[in-house]
């Protein structure tokens, strides 16, 4: 991969960062690169409890944190917390968002920012954050603007999209993305029994061992959401 000066990692939940981009982390922090993990939320009106159960709605929040500190901690990146709230940041005002994140990526000033594809994000919270930030890179000065890979992980992506322009195949260091992910355990701690057998470690490794991204271009790119 190509030498980046800081990485800037933008996904609105715990745990996205270790399922979306653990493997790319790994590598640019074997290559001395900063990777600052910038959460929009803590995730607190998720559903999982753990399995077995080991949270309620009141403590969610809580737990959370501390697993994503942990993960935070098992990639060796610095965690900055955005204070958004789970499950509304598509009811956010997407230009105060974007001045919001665009003053912390002037501060960080980052070469390389890694978020979803708006529109291919799946959930409500990943289209919402990744349009915030996409949104905040073009008020920036053109000259100062860092690059964005975008994931898309939708299953028609490709159908629409095309091919992403980033594929990285970190299948030799799956078994460090899978430590990181297994942080989260309010989240996956049910991977566990499911990682035992070597059919489903297979079709995990197969499913989470490239991360793709396409490198977002704001002429032939467009927010779908």
């Amino acid at each position: 991969m190509e030498k980046q000066k800081h990485v800037v990692v933008i996904y609105p939940h715990p745990d996205d960062e270790s399922f979306g981009a653990a493997g790319s982390i790994i590598r640019f922090r074997e290559q001395g690169v900063p990777v600052t993990y910038l959460c929009g939320t803590l995730g607190e009106m998720g559903r999982n409890m753990g399995s077995p159960i080991i949270a309620n709605r009141e403590v969610l929040a809580e737990i959370r944190k501390k697993e994503l500190e942990e993960a935070c901690k098992e990639l060796d990146i610095q965690l900055r917390l955005l204070g958004y709230r789970d499950k509304t940041l598509e009811f956010e005002d997407r230009q105060e968002m974007a001045e919001h994140l665009k003053e912390i990526f002037e501060e960080i000033e980052p070469s390389l920012i890694i978020t979803h594809y708006p529109g291919h994000g799946v959930h409500p919270d990943h289209n919402a954050l990744a349009a915030g930030a996409v949104e905040a890179v073009r008020l920036m000065e053109p000259e100062k603007r860092p690059t964005i890979w975008a994931a898309a992980i939708t299953r028609n992506f490709e159908a629409e999209l095309g091919q992403p322009d980033v594929v990285n195949d970190i299948t030799d260091i799956f078994d460090r993305k899978m430590s990181a992910i297994l942080k989260h355990t309010s989240q996956a701690g049910g991977m566990l029994e499911r990682l035992a057998d070597p059919e489903r470690l297979e079709a995990h490794k197969a499913r989470l061992g490239k991360e793709r991204y396409f490198i977002w271009d704001f002429d032939k790119h467009k927010i779908l959401c």
